[in-house]
């Protein structure tokens, strides 16, 4: 079994701010066939369904965002599930407007509903964040998370919930690399456009061999004529100099 669990606050007035994109994610998920309605246990609305033949329990936790963990800790223990076997969707601000990224474990970048989460139930768990982009200065946060999406979003909002959705039995069977690249193509970005690209790490020059190097290996040293060096070198190859 797997608690897929959306992170978002619960009332009608954060219903479209950009820090419910979690909620807004499984409330696609819940839309489509085999899911029952949202009903209330675990201080969370509940919807059970099945995917890819595992069974699936989503949840949109009712407590606020920053004590999302109780609820999300409530279910897990309540069917005796590890932390691999929750995976949170939650807003990024630190990804661009549009990108998706997935990964199991890491840190909280800030966000108070993964504090909670790794605080009830463990730092292990997968994690599937939805860029809202960052506004650009520190103070400028606050109002932009807890505001609503633009008009503009919807552009790129609606065809990543839809693919997201669609494709939800890919995130069930950790097909994370197919999942990443559905999403990339429904917002009309390229594959993985934006995966770093390998540095090309610049060829060393062979040194330039020393005069010892050079006999050894049978080339013909380029001695100096003259000097202490010189003299030594004479002795050791027996050269005459020229």
């Amino acid at each position: 079994m797997l608690i897929i669990a959306g992170l978002g606050n619960p009332g009608s007035q954060y219903a479209g701010n950009r820090h419910n994109i979690g909620f807004m994610a499984v409330d696609e998920i819940q839309r489509r066939p085999g899911f029952s309605p949202w009903s209330k246990k675990f201080k969370s609305l509940i919807s059970e369904g099945e995917l890819a033949g595992e069974k699936v329990l989503l949840i949109k936790p009712q407590t606020f965002m920053n004590l999302s963990g109780e609820a999300v800790g409530e279910a897990m223990r309540f069917y005796k599930l590890g932390p691999e076997n929750i995976i949170a969707i939650y807003d990024e601000l630190d990804l661009p407007a549009a990108k998706a990224r997935i990964k199991t474990g890491g840190g909280n970048g800030g966000h108070n509903g993964v504090k909670s989460l790794d605080a009830h139930c463990g730092r292990e768990y997968r994690r599937l964040r939805l860029g809202i982009g960052h506004p650009g200065a520190k103070e400028l946060v606050h109002n932009h998370v807890l505001g609503d999406f633009a008009k503009a979003d919807q552009t790129w909002l609606s065809p990543l919930l839809d693919a997201l959705a669609d494709n939800a039995e890919m995130l069930v069977k950790a097909e994370d690399s197919q999942l990443m690249n559905k999403l990339a193509l429904a917002v009309g970005a390229k594959p993985d456009e934006d995966k770093p690209k390998p540095e090309k790490k610049p060829v060393a020059k062979p040194a330039g061999q020393s005069h010892i190097h050079q006999a050894r290996s049978g080339g013909k040293p380029n001695l100096p004529t003259s000097g202490p060096m010189a003299e030594m070198l004479k002795k050791m190859f027996g050269g005459k100099g020229e």
